[in-house]
């Protein structure tokens, strides 16, 4: 069953480059620093709202 589906694919002709759309040098460093700052926040956004939930805990 599973070989007729792979025997009806044909195999890629070319292999495609998505690289070169990524941007390099100061722009891709600038994208890195954006990406981990944004990523900073999310989670600061996350602990802070776990803990304003602890409010609902009885103690």
């Amino acid at each position: 069953m599973n070989n007729d589906l792979a025997n009806n694919m044909s195999p890629p002709t070319e292999q495609v480059n998505y690289d070169k759309d990524l941007p390099k040098g100061e722009k891709a460093a600038h994208n890195s620093d954006v990406r981990k700052r944004i990523d900073e926040l999310l989670e600061k956004k996350r602990l802070k709202e776990l803990l304003d939930d602890s409010d609902d805990w009885d103690f």
